[in-house]
This record gives C-alpha cells, structure tokens and sequence, in this order.
C-alpha cells in the first residue's frame, strides 16, 4: 500500500509507541482523541491522556476480538436485564445524536490492580488487554472466555469499546478509525484513547492541531485513514 508520508508518520508512531491524534468529522462527534497502541501504554501515557486529555480513557477493540471474549455490547446486556429492572429499558440509547449505536461494552479492571483508577492500574489493565488478545489467538471460545475472568474484573476503571463487525465500511467512530489504523501498523488491534477536551466542551480542531504541531504528534483527520483503509483492504 502506498500511505501518504503523513500515515506513514502515524503507523511507524504506532510501532514505537507514540500517540496519534485522530479528529473524527465534521458533523459527527467533532473530537479529537488520543490513541496509541496498547500493548505500549506505560502510566505516563495515561499521565499524560488524563491530564492534557481530559475525557474519558478507554479500550478499543477489535470485534473479532471482543466476540472471541464473549465481551457484549453495554446496551444489549440492559436490554436482556429489563426484564428483572425495568428501568433500564428506558435507558436505551436510541437517541444519539452522532451515531446510531453505542459502541461501550463493559468496563473492566486487571484483577492486580489496586482500586484500578490509578495510572499504574489503568495502564496495567490497558497493556494486559493487549496482551490477552495475543494469547487467545490460537485457543477455543471457551479457553479464551475463562481466561478473561481469570485476569479481569468487571465492573473495573477502564471502559472497553467494541468496533463495528464491518469496521470502516460500518461505522467511521474513533475505535473503528483506531483498530483499522492498529491493523496497517501491523501492531494489536487494542488501542487506547481518550478525548481532549477543553473548558465545558470538546477541544477545537484547530486547538488539537495546533497541539500535536507543538508536541510534535501526528494529527490525522477521520477521512485520512478511511482512504488509506480503502487501498490498503482493496
């Protein structure tokens, strides 16, 4: 595939670890997130998404992955509950205005971690997310479903988000826009995010480039990586 120097920036980032700010588009969240690879993620990069980020920091997998994990949408595991409390039926989230599905599943914790807010336990269960998807890669459903309950608990600090079966071609949200960038870096396809936000509302486009150029991070817009998607699948 040939990438344009700017993808090529943002994959080799992603090898080595390095965050890539991805603006979604105009007319849908209007965000602009961090994400990294992770299988890379250290305390200081949750340091670092929390304190400069400032939303919500958070789990993006690939729906191969999360269906081999059993992991269920957040909003079908209400629906099947609404039955015993049925006020979560009146939680269904029919009514977003971005979007026509949430993408949240369940948010988890690594069982060695602490209250597993801190830096150090959310960057443990992040990297350990990671590592469970390599590890589950040649075993049954069944293996790898009692291997998640045996290093994770729910609910936990750290909010995991299944992509789209059909990735790109379904859904253009940040973990689709992220694990199709992971999967052309050839890295995990288990990224990490978080939104950058601003004073009572998402941080600017213009305010978020502004940031990478100062920090020296590649800022990707939604629509690049959806056309780089486009050749490096055809």
């Amino acid at each position: 595939m040939k990438c344009s120097r700017k993808l090529e920036q943002a994959l080799t980032a992603l090898r080595d670890g390095d965050f890539v700010l991805i603006y979604d588009a105009k007319g849908r969240e209007e965000e602009t997130d961090f994400v990294v690879a992770a299988e890379h993620v250290t305390s200081e990069h949750v340091y670092r998404m929390r304190h400069d980020g400032g939303g919500l920091v958070f789990l993006m997998l690939h729906h191969d992955i999360a269906v081999k994990l059993g992991l269920p949408f957040l909003a079908e595991v209400f629906a099947h509950a609404a039955g015993r409390w049925p006020s979560l039926a009146g939680l269904a989230p029919d009514d977003i205005p971005y979007d026509t599905k949430s993408s949240f599943s369940l948010p988890v914790n690594h069982r060695e971690t602490f209250t597993g807010i801190t830096d150090n336990d959310r960057a443990l269960t992040i990297r350990e997310m990671a590592q469970l998807a390599v590890d589950i890669e040649a075993v049954t459903e069944d293996d790898a479903r009692r291997t998640l309950g045996e290093r994770f608990r729910a609910p936990g600090h750290v909010a995991v988000c299944r992509a789209a079966e059909g990735l790109l071609g379904e859904r253009r949200g940040h973990t689709e826009l992220s694990v199709a960038l992971a999967i052309m870096a050839d890295v995990s396809p288990v990224m990490a995010g978080c939104e950058m936000m601003d004073h009572g509302e998402a941080l600017s486009r213009r305010d978020a480039r502004a940031y990478a150029d100062e920090h020296g991070l590649v800022f990707l817009e939604g629509q690049d990586i959806v056309e780089a998607w486009r050749q490096w699948s055809g």
